[in-house]
C-alpha cells in the first residue's frame, strides 16, 4: 500500500499534465493544410499554436528549424519537471542527443576558426539549463583548440569518442568520424542507463531505445554503404543492442556491396520475422526516402505493441511521454521542415 501511495498520484499528475500537451501535436487535417500554403509568414503564424512562445529573428531555414527545436527542447524539459524521478533520469538521457549536436558544432567551429561568440550563436543553451551542464558547455566554447579540447574532456562521458575523432581528422581531414563516434555513444548510453528505470518503465522504454538504435544502425550501413566507407570502420560506429536484427544478419548488411543488394536483403530479413509479416510490413521497402520508411516501420511496431496496455496508469504514462517526444519531432522533421524548405525554395525561383 505504501508503494502504491508514492507511484500512482505521481503519474496520475504526469499524464494530465502530458494530455494536456498532446495538445501541441499536429493532427492530420493540419497536416494537410500545411500543404496548401504558399507564404512563409502565413506558414509560421499557422504553425504558431502548436510552437507556444517561439520566437524566429528571420524566415530562413535555419532559423525556422532552429526555434522549432528550441521550442521541442521545452516541451522535453516541461515533461521533465511533470515527471517521477526515474522517468526524468531518462529524459536527461534521451536529451543528451541534443547536447551532443552543442559538442559537434563546437569542435566544427574550432576547426573553422570560429570566435567564441559565433560558436555560442549555434549552441542551444536551454538544453545545457535542463542538463544542469551549462558551465561545461561555456568552459568548451572558451577552447580555442583541438589538443585542448581533448585535454577539457578527458574526464567526460565524451572522452573517448572525441579522442578517436580528433586522432581521425588530423589524418584525412575529415570530420565524419568524430561525429559518428558521438552518435553511437548516445545510444549506448541510452542502453546503459536503462537499469535506473522502474519494471513498467523498463520494459516500454527499453523496446523504445532498441526501436531508435536499429534505426540508427540501418541509417549507418545504409550511408557508409552508399558512400563505400571501409567496412571495418563502419563496423566500429555500430551499436550492439538488437530488436529484429542480430550479430548475423548485421555483419551480412554489413558487407554487401552496394545500396540495391542492402535493400533486398533487409526487406527479405524483415519480412521473415513474425512481428513485421503482418499487417505492418505489406510490400517492399522502397529506397526512395529510406530510412524514413524504416523509421515509420519500426515506430509503428512500437506503438502497436504497448496498445493493450495503456490502461495500467504507469504504462499509459510511459508511451504518452514517448509519444509526444516521437510524434513531435517527426512533425518537424518530416513535416514542417521539408514544407519550409520547399515555400522558401519557391520563392527564390520566383525571385530569379
Amino acid at each position: 500500500m505504501r508503494k502504491t501511495s508514492v507511484i500512482v498520484p505521481a503519474y496520475s499528475f504526469t499524464l494530465i499534465k502530458i494530455d494536456f500537451l498532446k495538445q501541441l501535436i499536429m493532427d492530420e487535417i493540419t497536416l494537410i493544410k500545411l500543404k496548401e500554403i504558399k507564404h512563409i509568414q502565413e506558414f509560421v503564424e499557422y504553425i504558431g499554436f502548436y510552437y507556444p512562445e517561439m520566437s524566429i529573428r528571420a524566415y530562413t531555414i535555419e532559423e525556422i528549424e532552429r526555434a522549432l527545436f528550441h521550442t521541442y527542447i521545452k516541451i522535453i524539459g516541461r515533461i521533465i519537471s511533470y515527471s517521477p524521478l526515474s522517468m526524468r533520469t531518462f529524459l536527461k538521457n534521451f536529451l543528451l542527443k541534443y547536447e551532443i549536436m552543442n559538442v559537434k558544432r563546437i569542435i566544427l567551429g574550432t576547426i573553422l576558426g570560429m570566435s567564441t561568440s559565433d560558436k555560442s550563436s549555434l549552441v542551444n543553451k536551454l538544453v545545457e539549463t535542463y542538463l544542469e551542464n551549462t558551465g561545461f558547455i561555456n568552459d568548451l566554447l572558451e577552447i580555442s583548440s583541438l589538443d585542448e579540447i581533448q585535454l577539457f574532456m578527458r574526464n567526460s562521458k565524451y572522452y573517448e569518442s572525441i579522442r578517436e575523432g580528433i586522432l581521425y581528422f588530423k589524418r584525412t581531414n575529415e570530420t565524419f568520424v568524430l561525429e559518428a563516434f558521438l552518435d553511437r555513444l548516445y545510444y549506448e548510453n541510452l542502453h546503459d542507463e536503462l537499469k535506473s528505470l522502474r519494471p513498467k518503465e523498463k520494459d516500454m522504454i527499453s523496446l523504445y531505445v532498441k526501436c531508435i538504435t536499429e534505426i540508427y544502425n540501418l541509417n549507418m550501413l545504409y550511408r557508409g554503404i552508399k558512400n563505400n566507407i571501409d567496412r571495418n570502420l563502419l563496423s566500429q560506429f555500430l551499436v550492439t543492442n538488437y530488436l529484429f536484427l542480430d550479430e548475423k544478419i548485421m555483419n551480412e548488411l554489413l558487407h554487401l556491396k552496394n545500396v540495391d543488394n542492402f535493400v533486398i536483403r533487409l526487406t527479405q530479413h524483415l519480412s521473415s520475422t513474425k512481428e513485421m509479416k503482418f499487417p505492418l510490413l505489406r510490400s517492399p521497402i522502397k529506397q526512395k526516402h529510406l530510412i524514413w520508411e524504416i523509421e515509420k516501420l519500426y515506430l509503428d511496431y512500437f506503438f502497436k505493441s504497448f496498445e493493450i496496455k495503456v490502461d495500467d496508469i504507469e504504462y499509459k504514462t510511459v508511451f504518452r511521454i514517448i509519444e509526444v517526444l516521437i510524434k513531435k519531432d517527426k512533425e518537424i522533421r518530416l513535416n514542417i521542415l521539408p514544407r519550409v524548405v520547399k515555400i522558401l525554395h519557391d520563392k527564390y525561383k520566383v525571385l530569379k
